[in-house]
């Protein structure tokens, strides 16, 4: 008895033990929408933490352009070996007099250097250096709405798949009812075996897609893994039975989302950035033409005194103050090609621009008209099914009292479930088609 009641209480605890570990395996693979993806996508993708590096690295280029504001002073110091003071008072032929240095010395010092003015290049070029900056965001805003689009294309993508696993799925238990039903029809006398045949064919394909249909399931899934930086064979479970979600995005009409892009596009202000850089550039150039003028200051302290008359075997000390200006007058003559060559380029970035302009006018018009398109598909879809079902009822019936052949309600039948497909790849377009639109935009 006590054996039993062992045997019992153990069973209990394991059946416990059991539960508790599927419950915790169940509590783990999260249920994700695709907002929570992109957000994971925002923080963990390859590609956005390589553009933050970018970023990164423009800032403490601009800090770099800053220090170059700042004075420049350096100290340094210096040991020698002198050798024989020789003076030729008659020549050089002549024999030399020899003044008594000590046969070593030493120095030690500062220089400072402060630039006062030399055109402005040294601001004109922290200016640039934040241009550049700013081009690097756009550049990460453009890759941040590239990733999320594509998130969003392998996101419906599997939302796809697997609406199509549970079609199949229930189509399959359908047929598998349907050919019990010819079976039992067959044994009655009522219809031929190669119904029966093409009943099973039929079942047998049906099989084979769902099991296409599984392995492109899990394709999708390692895309959207690696999306978000996670290990490719992480479970991964989204939400595709929520059919309302993204539809609450405002939508604007055509004029708006022109308006829109050329203001907040990122792919537009990074051409709009490499005008304001080429301007930039021919101020620099022309900046050669203008006089440099620094403050400087040295002092030094050397041993023994060898530099002026008289010697002295004594430390000495020697400094200087005041302002240097400098014009090299060649840039008069060398600037020009340089000048014309920084409009040239000046020019080169605005027609670029022009072109940009032209191309997400395009890219905007035409995801406009998808997403139109794709509006216009769904209701044609619905339609289609609500019309194809009506015809699988009368076709199944009119089988049934032997009105009609299997072929044509097997073919009704494929054409209702393509019609399921159908209605469900234009929602997911429509859904698609606007991300699609705020990327080009710039207000993904």
């Amino acid at each position: 008895m006590k054996t039993y009641r062992s045997i019992a209480i153990l069973g209990v605890v394991l059946g416990l033990s059991a539960s508790s570990l599927l419950a915790q395996d169940v509590v783990t693979i999260q249920v994700m929408s695709l907002e929570e993806i992109w957000k994971l996508s925002e923080t963990n993708n390859r590609q956005l933490k390589l553009s933050a590096l970018n970023l990164q690295q423009s800032k403490l280029e601009e800090l770099e352009a800053k220090d170059h504001l700042l004075p420049e002073l350096s100290v340094g110091g210096d040991v020698k070996l002198n050798s024989k003071f020789l003076i030729y008072d008659g020549g050089f032929f002549s024999s030399p007099r020899d003044v008594p240095v000590k046969g070593y010395g030493y120095g030690v010092g500062y220089n400072l250097n402060v630039n006062i003015f030399n055109g402005g290049k040294d601001r004109r070029n922290i200016k640039i250096k934040q241009e550049e900056e700013a081009r690097r965001q756009y550049e990460v805003d453009l890759q941040k709405y590239n990733v999320k689009y594509n998130v969003a294309v392998a996101y419906f993508d599997l939302y796809k798949l697997l609406h199509f696993r549970d079609f199949m799925a229930a189509e399959i238990i359908a047929e598998q009812k349907q050919l019990s039903l010819i079976e039992s029809l067959h044994k009655n006398g009522i219809v031929l075996k190669s119904d029966v045949l093409r009943t099973s064919v039929k079942l047998s394909q049906l099989e084979l897609n769902l099991s296409d249909i599984e392995k492109k399931i899990d394709i999708a899934k390692q895309r959207l893994n690696i999306f978000m930086g996670r290990d490719s064979e992480e479970e991964l479970q989204i939400s595709y039975q929520n059919n309302a979600e993204m539809d609450s995005i405002t939508d604007f009409g055509f004029g708006a989302y022109i308006d829109i892009a050329l203001n907040q596009s990122p792919d537009y202000r990074i051409v709009k950035s490499d005008i304001n850089q080429s301007e930039f550039n021919i101020k620099q150039v022309k900046a050669t033409l203008l006089p440099k003028v620094s403050l400087y200051s040295y002092y030094n302290y050397t041993y023994p005194q060898i530099s002026f008359y008289p010697y002295s075997n004594d430390l000495w000390g020697f400094g200087q103050t005041g302002i240097k200006v400098q014009f090299s007058i060649d840039n008069l003559y060398k600037s020009k090609h340089s000048v014309a060559r920084a409009g040239i380029v000046n020019n080169q970035a605005k027609e670029k621009a022009k072109i940009k302009k032209d191309e997400i006018s395009l890219q905007v018009k035409e995801a406009y008209l998808q997403r139109q398109q794709a509006l216009e598909s769904v209701e044609t879809a619905a339609k289609n099914i609500i019309e194809t079902t009506e015809t699988v009822r009368v076709i199944r019936n009119s089988y049934l009292h032997q009105e009609s052949l299997l072929t044509d309600l097997l073919e009704a039948e494929n054409t209702l479930l393509e019609a399921k497909f159908s209605l469900t790849t234009a929602q997911t377009n429509v859904k698609l088609s606007r991300i699609r639109l705020q990327a080009i935009v710039g207000i993904l």
